[in-house]
C-alpha cells in the first residue's frame, strides 16, 4: 500500500505594474526545463510568508517592491526533487507591485524574463491550476492586484502628509 504524502508549502510571487487600467506581470522561466512560471521557493525561517516570497522575486528576478500581505490564490503542483522523487507542493502567490527592476541579481544568468498581460501569462505558464489562477485574474481586470495598487497608493499619501 503506498501512502500518498501530505503536501508542503512554498511561496511565489506575481511582480506586475499597472498600465492604463489593466497590469503587466512577470514570468520567469525554471532553470531545468525552461518553463514559464512565477517566482516562488521555499518559505524561510524568520521571515513572514509574504517577506520569503519578496525574497524569491529579487533573486529569481531582480524584482523590489511593495508585497500585498495577503495572498491573491494558491495552486497544487508535483515538484520533482533533485533525488528524483515528488514532493506535492502547495503554493501560495502573493502578488508585488514593482517599485524597481535591477540589471544584476542572483540567478540572472539561469532564467528568462517575460512581461506580459495577464491573460497571455495564463496560456505561457507550464502549471495547469496556475495558468488558471491566472486566467481567473485576468477574467476580473486584474481586479485584486489594481487593489494592492489603491492601498499602496494610500499608504503612501498618509505617510507625506504625516
Amino acid at each position: 500500500m503506498l501512502i500518498e504524502p501530505r503536501s508542503v508549502q512554498q511561496v511565489a510571487t506575481l511582480p506586475f505594474v499597472p498600465l492604463e487600467g489593466a497590469v503587466s506581470v512577470l514570468l520567469v522561466s525554471s532553470r531545468r526545463r525552461q518553463r514559464w512560471i512565477v517566482p516562488k521557493g521555499w518559505p524561510v525561517k524568520r521571515l513572514s510568508l509574504p517577506e520569503a516570497a519578496a525574497n524569491e522575486a529579487a533573486e529569481e528576478a531582480g524584482i523590489v517592491g511593495v508585497v500585498h500581505p495577503e495572498p491573491v490564490g494558491s495552486y497544487l503542483y508535483r515538484k520533482q526533487m533533485d533525488a528524483g522523487y515528488e514532493v506535492p507542493c502547495h503554493v501560495f502567490v502573493y502578488p508585488i507591485l514593482v517599485l524597481q527592476h535591477s540589471l544584476g541579481w542572483p540567478e540572472r544568468g539561469e532564467r528568462m524574463l517575460k512581461w506580459c498581460s495577464l491573460e497571455k501569462a495564463a496560456k505561457l505558464v507550464d502549471d495547469e491550476q496556475l495558468g488558471e489562477l491566472l486566467a481567473e485574474l485576468a477574467e476580473s481586470g486584474g481586479a485584486p492586484l489594481q487593489s494592492v495598487v489603491t492601498k499602496v497608493t494610500r499608504t503612501a499619501a498618509v505617510s507625506e502628509v504625516v
